[in-house]
């Protein structure tokens, strides 16, 4: 699982946008992964809550990353929903993302976003996405 790990990191950090908000890939497994997101005051909206848009990218990059490990690594988004919960202030943003289902060409799957503030972990956002094949599979990098 370290060679899958240390090549999902490595698709992670080919994202300019995953490096500069600081995203880390923790864990992976045959169908599922674990995103990380330190909360930093620049992620705030004006209440002092984490922006709505960075849990969605969270949720997004999550799903696109699960749909990868059933599909191969040329994937996209296709569609995603996502229902917040509750707001996230301090602490690490935690994106826990699964393969539902997954057939030749698209994978359906579920992502959960805690936020973990010491010792308590606290869910802040679900999402359900699609996450469809592009090309022939070969190896480039997951994009949301």
């Amino acid at each position: 699982m370290t060679d899958l790990l240390d090549r999902a990191r490595g698709a992670l950090h080919a994202q300019p946008f995953s490096v500069l908000l600081g995203a880390e890939l923790m864990h992976t497994s045959d169908n599922e992964l674990t995103l990380c997101l330190p909360i930093r005051d620049e992620l705030r909206q004006q209440h002092g809550f984490v922006h709505g848009g960075v849990i969605s990218y969270l949720a997004d990059n999550a799903l696109t990353f699960a749909g990868a490990l059933a599909l191969g690594p040329r994937v996209v988004t296709g569609e995603y929903k996502i229902n917040y919960l509750r707001p996230a202030v301090n602490g690490m943003l935690v994106a826990r993302a699964k393969v539902v289902y997954a057939g030749r060409h698209q994978a359906t799957c579920q992502c959960n976003i805690f936020v973990i503030d010491g010792d308590r972990e606290r869910l802040v956002a679900v999402a359900q996405g699609t996450i469809n094949r592009i090309g022939d599979g070969g190896d480039t990098v997951p994009s949301s």
